[in-house]
């Protein structure tokens, strides 16, 4: 096979992106995406492993001498969201939309694929492409692939995300803690019913909510060491259904973001202790489902210094390597840099004129593709340097 330039993968990425985008599939349905993918990989005469945990799919090169074993990620899945862009590659699943780039991610995967199935003469080790399924929704694909065996034996996992906030011609990442963890919680407190003009024979569950609330808002500004971030969302609280009725049972949801367990853990305990005693004040009932959602994505240092090295001479003085700040969105890639070392980057993909300026999870989100050029040249030189490294 001739051996590809790397600036020549672009029209084929961009034509896989919006094949993708056409036809999105929500998380834990990627069954059209992941034979597309496979079918791409076969064609490219690279080993193909399904995942019998998902729609999960591994491609698997080997090279012509021994040498170290990179594991290079890209997430397919697309979220519930009606699109209202008007593109020529607008989704024909309605209800459905790749709102957050992962469409991007697939295709330059499949183009980092491409490059070294035209070099498999002179690759030293082996390169994994891990195409993952369900990264939108806890409990995820990671950790069902994990299971199988993705690692088992790697040396580094790399994955990156294209980013709008972020403009096209600028590359980012940090050190350590770069996303946060995302728990949620769910929390029913149960009273008695009766008249509003008789609350003395109730036992009144929205204001013992209500309580609740307030002291919820302490435990980050009280509890919580004021050098580590966190936050503590209140996203509902539902009760009641008229206004002469003293609601018998209230609802109240919301979120947990951190970056490291310690503070994680911290908060769920005092969420806990605090919601039982309110409940106990007010006379109620109280219910707690806490759900642990990803943990917080920490780089490697070494793997993150890889990343400052190798980025600019892989790029060129036309983009920008910056230090990225942390972020509060969670991604269970984290549960690849917990097993083994790896980095997570950000590549830039806003671009304004181009009509690429609309958050992450937007009906109207989109991202200028020349930007994936910059991500496969990444995954590329990132990869490269880890087989190089003796």
């Amino acid at each position: 096979m001739e051996k590809l330039p790397v600036e020549l993968l672009l029209p084929d990425m961009v034509k896989w992106r919006r094949h993708l985008h056409r036809h999105p599939e929500l998380s834990y349905l990627e069954k059209e995406t992941s034979a597309y993918v496979a079918d791409k990989l076969v064609d490219l005469g690279i080993e193909v492993k399904r995942s019998t945990a998902g729609y999960g799919v591994t491609g698997i090169l080997r090279g012509m001498k021994p040498g170290k074993t990179v594991v290079l990620r890209a997430d397919m899945d697309a979220l519930p969201i009606l699109e209202e862009t008007q593109s020529d590659y607008v989704s024909q699943n309605d209800g459905a939309m790749h709102a957050c780039g992962h469409d991007g991610h697939t295709s330059m995967l499949l183009g980092a694929a491409a490059y070294y199935s035209s070099r498999r003469d002179e690759l030293e080790g082996e390169i994994r492409f891990l195409f993952q399924p369900a990264e939108e929704v806890c409990p995820g694909g990671a950790l069902g692939m994990i299971g199988e065996g993705v690692l088992e034996n790697a040396d580094a996992v790399y994955g990156l995300h294209l980013w709008t906030p972020l403009p096209i011609g600028t590359v980012g990442s940090a050190p350590g803690p770069l996303m946060a963890s995302a728990d949620e919680f769910f929390i029913d407190i149960i009273g008695k019913g009766g008249h509003a003009g008789m609350p003395h024979r109730t036992i009144d569950s929205i204001v013992a909510g209500a309580a609740l609330v307030t002291q919820l808002q302490s435990i980050v500004s009280r509890s919580v060491d004021p050098l580590q971030p966190a936050v503590l969302s209140i996203g509902t609280i539902q009760g009641g259904f008229a206004q002469n009725v003293v609601a018998e049972q209230c609802r109240i949801t919301g979120t947990v973001r951190a970056f490291n367990e310690e503070t994680r853990y911290l908060i769920r305990r005092r969420i806990e202790e605090i919601a039982t005693s309110i409940a106990g004040a007010y006379g109620t009932e109280v219910k707690i489902d806490y759900l642990m959602g990803y943990p917080p994505l920490v780089n490697d240092e070494s793997e993150y210094q890889r990343f400052f090295d190798v980025a600019p001479q892989a790029l060129g003085e036309s983009v920008q390597v910056i230090l990225m700040e942390r972020l509060m969105p969670a991604e269970d890639f984290a549960y690849y840099v917990k097993s083994i070392p790896g980095c997570f980057m950000f590549v830039g993909a806003g671009n304004p004129d181009k009509g690429a300026d609309y958050p992450h999870h937007h009906s109207r989100f989109d991202f200028d593709e020349d930007a994936m050029l910059h991500g496969v040249k990444l995954l590329i030189a990132m990869a490269d340097s880890c087989l190089k490294d003796k």
